[in-house]
């Protein structure tokens, strides 16, 4: 800790060290830290983190912090060794805001999940067998209180095998396949996969004079949480809007609109003032049919997808995106799948490969049977004795 003054404002500065580690995590980077190294009250994060990342002063560019100057390069996962019967590690994430002083807690983000198995091993928070060459680390994220499982590779020394031939689309170089499990992901926020009871609707909008459109217009759109609340919007609804519009910006703008105007739908706001102050959640994404895709083709893709980021088009997509894109694209009647449907005679999607039962499997499948069996008792109000016989069979 370093103590300097500001003679000219008659300040008093205090220098903290903050130990951490920045990694990338899918197609996202940001910082990893232990719990322990941050104040015990989680109201008391957001100057530290707001200072780490570079987001002081409302610097756009982050260049006072480690932050960088994107929405995919401010974020912060905090990890911890969990309490939970279920859980390995808790993890907390934070998106931190870039260009002004704030943080979002609300929501998850998939690629910095996926760096928190690897930290939990590398930081000691999980500790392999001896010889194992392959772990499952079970994660408690806080911020949606649903468990994910990541399978990663070990080293000959028990420590994480980065090193590998596995690719992703928006990251250049090969690194090693992790493998992320959603455990129960429905209603991650809202406690229902289509939080308004409709698997698609029209929104209203009566006006957007922040990108310069007066006149009322409406939009198709999908409201589904799984991972993470979702606004999946069919783009032919606002096509013709788009393209009169006079900049980019005011397209972001009218996207952030139609985001409001879902997050009320899906009752995470009361109001459209309210809703802004949280651009983490409700993502939003624009979605359109490929234009290249014929009969069984499996080349060409299913959908075409624009997802964005606190305001701003998404560099690649969430992975919580893809969970709610495959979720919706699976499910018939949703804008995803209308738009996905194939030219064929066959309109069901390929069925999953018969594969081998693994430990993971049974893990998942012994989890879920738990999950639904509280759910279960909850409701029913079960005796004492029934429910302890249940939770020993499924032990």
């Amino acid at each position: 800790m370093a103590v300097r003054v500001d003679y000219e404002k008659g300040l008093l500065l205090v220098r903290h060290s903050l130990p951490c580690v920045l990694m990338r995590a899918g197609t996202s980077k940001g910082l990893f830290l232990h719990r322990s190294d941050l104040p015990e009250n989680q109201t008391e994060w957001p100057p530290h983190l707001i200072s780490a990342l570079g987001s002081r002063n409302n610097d756009p560019r982050q260049v006072d912090g480690v932050g960088g100057g994107t929405s995919t390069t401010s974020k912060v996962a905090v990890v911890s060794q969990s309490t939970r019967p279920d859980a390995d590690v808790d993890f907390t994430f934070v998106q931190v805001a870039v260009g002004e002083e704030s943080v979002d807690f609300s929501g998850n983000c998939g690629n910095m999940s996926s760096g928190v198995g690897p930290f939990s091993v590398q930081e000691g928070l999980v500790k392999p067998q001896p010889g194992q060459t392959e772990i499952h680390v079970r994660i408690f994220n806080t911020n949606t209180e649903r468990i994910i499982v990541e399978t990663l590779k070990l080293d000959e020394t028990g420590k994480y095998n980065e090193d590998g031939n596995y690719t992703i689309p928006g990251v250049m170089s090969p690194g090693s396949e992790i493998k992320c499990s959603f455990v129960d992901p429905a209603g991650s926020m809202t406690g229902s996969l289509f939080p308004s009871g409709q698997k698609q609707q029209t929104l209203s909008i009566s006006s957007c004079p922040a990108a310069a459109l007066l006149e009322p217009f409406s939009v198709r759109v999908t409201l589904i949480d799984a991972a993470n609340p979702f606004v999946l919007v069919d783009s032919s609804s606002i096509s013709t809007i788009l393209d009169t519009l006079p900049s980019l910006e005011s397209q972001h703008r009218l996207v952030e609109s139609i985001r409001l105007h879902g997050a009320v739908a899906m009752g995470l706001a009361p109001s459209l003032k309210v809703a802004a102050k949280t651009q983490g959640t409700p993502k939003i994404a624009l979605l359109r049919s490929p234009t290249c895709r014929t009969g069984k083709d499996t080349k060409n893709p299913d959908i075409r997808v624009l997802s964005y980021s606190m305001g701003l088009p998404h560099p690649s997509l969430q992975l919580t995106g893809a969970v709610c894109l495959g979720a919706a694209v699976s499910i018939k009647g949703t804008i995803a799948a209308d738009l996905a449907a194939l030219e064929s005679s066959d309109e069901s999607l390929p069925p999953t490969p018969e594969l081998e039962e693994t430990d993971l499997d049974r893990e998942l499948k012994n989890m879920r049977n738990k999950m639904a069996w509280v759910k279960k008792k909850n409701a029913s109000g079960e005796t004492n004795r029934a429910v302890a016989e249940e939770e020993r069979r499924l032990n």
